[in-house]
């Protein structure tokens, strides 16, 4: 595609610069600083408008709540968020609309969308995944939670972990084996459970970064009604891998936006601290610039695609290793060079487990620090790199699959 922006673009740029401009506070320096407490009471009313305003859902349909944009505008609208240092939704958006939302989109019959869609956009419904089991992450075909028809509902057994953000939701999309005799990946129906019921335990995991964002989940006879399958009753494989391509891949032309900046955020630390006199750290630095500048026309391919009706497939595996390891090497760099100071650090942490931190926050070094534990799990969640290329390898390029072990 072309990288440059249309006349109609740099129009509506002008109205979101417009619309930041009359509802942020005049001393507004980004929500990173802000104190935790504070950050949160923002974000919450900041979600809200955002949906008065439609941007918070803005790829999907008016009719839902969403704000009807193209590819090009919503990139626009991720660059001038970014600028302000204002977030794009609540922790739990990336699950409710990114995923599940987009997911039943596509899949959803026209009650689940009509009724499902406008809660996610008004926060009455708060979502989290249930995906990953202790004997089955990378090998997802081998789950065992199960869910068996009774009457009019179905009643789910089992263990999900590593269940993103699910002390704070109130449903959760499960991956369920509801035919036992079926082949490994036939037989799993993806079934949306409400989690505020007696049947269902949620346990926060402490990491090593010492945020608790992970969770497992148990299931112990929860129930949610018959109708709340999404996709047909154990055709669920290939709604759950359509919600991992958009999980993947959604993001791949706005996520390039915030990593520019934490990019120039680390080479300002560089020069202030004098590490970019080092030749070893600037043949890094420069090696992260250019890295950050590739990921950005790879998003602007994922975003051709999408121009052209493409939906998140396949090969945004390509995008979820790229990201991910970068963020890993980028992090590296930045604890190098704090030096010393890495093993003491100081000053704000990252407010999120799953990225660097947020415009504002300034630099320092616990920022660095937390990114630097926080970027470690990246190349594990949404699919592990080395998943990734046997994705990429198998059903992109073709390469026959990897020997199976003798039974």
């Amino acid at each position: 595609m072309d990288p440059s922006y249309s006349p109609d673009a740099a129009t509506f740029r002008e109205k979101i610069q417009a619309c930041l401009a009359e509802k942020l506070p005049s001393t507004w320096a980004g929500i990173g600083a802000l104190e935790a407490d504070d950050a949160e009471a923002f974000t919450h009313e900041w979600r809200r408008t955002l949906a008065d305003n439609r941007y918070l859902a803005p790829a999907w349909p008016t009719e839902f709540g969403g704000g009807g944009l193209s590819e090009l505008e919503q990139v626009v609208l991720a660059e001038e968020f970014q600028r302000a240092g204002v977030p794009t939704g609540g922790l739990n958006d990336s699950f409710s609309i990114q995923m599940v939302g987009n997911t039943i989109l596509q899949w959803g019959t026209p009650e689940q969308k009509a009724h499902f869609l406008p809660r996610i956009i008004s926060g009455e419904d708060v979502w989290c995944q249930g995906y990953s089991e202790p004997d089955a992450g990378s090998d997802l075909g081998g789950l065992g939670c199960r869910a068996q028809l009774d009457g009019d509902e179905w009643v789910i057994n089992g263990q999900k972990i590593w269940t993103s953000a699910g002390m704070t939701a109130n449903w959760i999309f499960v991956l369920c084996r509801t035919d036992s005799d079926a082949p490994k990946h036939r037989g799993i129906s993806f079934v949306l459970c409400p989690m505020e019921q007696d049947g269902v335990e949620v346990r926060p995991i402490e990491m090593l970064s010492g945020d608790s964002d992970f969770n497992e989940t148990f299931f112990d006879n929860a129930r949610t009604h018959k109708d709340n399958v999404v996709g047909e009753v154990n055709g669920g494989w290939a709604v759950a891998m359509t919600l991992l391509g958009y999980e993947r891949g959604e993001a791949a032309a706005t996520m390039p936006i915030m990593f520019k900046a934490e990019a120039e955020k680390l080479l300002a630390f560089a020069k202030e601290t004098g590490a970019s006199a080092d030749p070893v750290l600037r043949d890094r630095l420069a090696r992260i610039h250019v890295e950050v500048e590739i990921m950005g026309y790879l998003g602007k391919r994922s975003l051709t695609n999408f121009l052209q009706g493409g939906v998140p497939g396949p090969t945004e595996s390509m995008f979820k290793i790229y990201w991910s390891e970068y963020h890993r090497r980028i992090t590296e760099l930045a604890v190098d060079v704090l030096g010393a100071s890495a093993m003491t650090p100081e000053g704000k942490r990252p407010s999120t487990a799953f990225w660097g931190d947020q415009a504002g926050s300034g630099n320092n070094s616990a920022s660095w620090v937390g990114a630097f534990y926080n970027a470690r799990a990246g190349t594990i969640y949404a699919g592990t790199s080395e998943i990734q290329r046997n994705i990429l390898g198998e059903m992109v390029l073709g390469l026959p699959k990897e020997p199976k072990a003798p039974k």
